[in-house]
């Protein structure tokens, strides 16, 4: 039997992305670039594992006028946790949505909570429909959040400046794991399987704890 997507070699294994058997070579070089694997494909997951992830250093890292602290996300595991899982969720149910669409919806959520920490409200909306889509899910769940909020006694909706800060980080995060593949979705994976563990002891975020060249002294 031949490999079912360069039709040549022998096949090796069975890729869910395709529904076929395809050669080893193929799922190396086709992985998350011609083929969209689900998250659950072991020879996926056992790729992540060997994925080169970028080293960013300082003067790489996006918006690097907003300063990220240690203290600061443990101030902020809250809404860290929530917006990462909000994130996801939203990158989830906007079919065909990868880690670059991701980035795209967070650099416009970005530059949006950018105005209105100024005082003023100016939203930027991404012209990729998937990245909008993305923005616009997450900010109807952080408005309700917001709205909710303000109607009970005790809770104190997020701050402007406390969302830009986390949004700034998830940036930063995902410039960290994204593998540059065109269909790559590492940085998605990353957030689905470390929101699914609890947190580290004493309530700081695993998100945090996972990205410490990301953090400001």
């Amino acid at each position: 039997m031949t490999c079912k997507i360069c039709e040549n070699r022998r096949t090796r294994r069975y890729c869910p992305g395709v529904g076929g058997d395809i050669c080893s070579i193929c799922c190396g070089t086709e992985r998350e670039v011609t083929v969209s694997c689900p998250f659950d494909c072991p020879h996926l997951q056992d790729a992540r594992d060997h994925d080169k992830l970028p080293e960013l250093g300082p003067k790489q890292l996006p918006n690097p006028d907003v300063r990220v602290t240690e203290q600061f996300l443990e101030d902020n595991v809250f809404l860290l946790t929530f917006l990462g899982t909000t994130l996801l969720d939203a990158a989830l149910r906007t079919p065909g949505a990868v880690d670059s669409d991701v980035r795209e919806a967070l650099d416009s959520l970005v530059r949006t909570y950018r105005t209105l920490q100024s005082g003023l409200y100016y939203e930027t909306r991404p012209t990729n429909p998937l990245a909008g889509n993305i923005h616009q899910l997450l900010q109807q769940h952080l408005a309700e959040f917001q709205r909710q909020s303000a109607e009970r006694r005790g809770v104190t909706p997020f701050r402007a400046a406390a969302v830009l800060g986390v949004l700034v980080f998830l940036q930063r995060l995902e410039m960290g794991r994204a593998n540059g593949r065109r269909r790559g979705r590492a940085f998605l994976d990353f957030l689905r399987t470390d929101l699914a563990e609890p947190a580290a002891p004493g309530g700081a975020s695993r998100l945090s704890g996972s990205a410490p060249s990301l953090i400001v002294p």
